[in-house]
This record gives structure tokens, sequence and C-alpha cells, in this order.
């Protein structure tokens, strides 16, 4: 059987992507605790706002976080069904797979 990213759908891919970068994980560890704005974060990670901005872009469209706009403030929170869409995805492979030994080559 071929596959190809086809099979996958792009919510997951964009989802895994976005997790893919340590700076991202760091965000979401921020806000398992409370939503926080912009600022906080980049207080929190001490970096700028340009870099955190296209981080947050990227988790946002992988939709794994949410935004509320506050006058002109805007606050991220985590979108846990997202986060059930990757974890029932990886859940198949412990489903369907048979748990090989490690091979010691």
């Amino acid at each position: 059987m071929q596959i190809t990213s086809t099979n996958i759908p792009d919510k997951t891919i964009s989802g895994f992507h976005a997790l893919s970068e340590p700076l991202r994980l760091q965000v979401l560890e921020l806000l398992r605790e409370r939503e926080l704005c912009v600022c906080e974060l980049c207080e929190y990670l001490e970096v700028a706002q340009s870099k955190l901005s296209f981080h947050l872009k990227i988790l946002k469209e992988a939709e794994l976080v949410r935004t509320r706009q506050e006058g002109r403030w805007i606050y991220y929170s985590l979108n846990l069904p997202q986060f059930v869409v990757l974890e029932q995805y990886l859940a198949e492979y412990r489903r369907t797979s048979v748990m090989l030994p490690a091979r010691t080559c």
C-alpha cells in the first residue's frame, strides 16, 4: 500500500508540523495554565514579538490555539479539541500495529 500525504488529513499534518518547533512547544506549555496575550508570552519566553507572531500564526493555522480579542489585545488559549484529533491519529498506531522488539544492529 502506497502512503501519501493525501491519506493523512491536512489538520493532522499541520498539527504535527506545529509541534516540531521547540519555541512553539514552550508557548503551548505556557498556555496550559491560562490564556495569555502576546506581550505576556514575549515576556515569559524572552523573544521579540515579531519572532513570536510567526510561531503563533503557525499554531493558529494548525488550530492548536484559539484567539480572543479584547480591546487592542489578542489573547491566546489552547484549542483542546485539535489535540484530541492528533491523539486519535496516534492511537490508531497503537490499536492497529504489532509491537516489534527493538533491533540490536
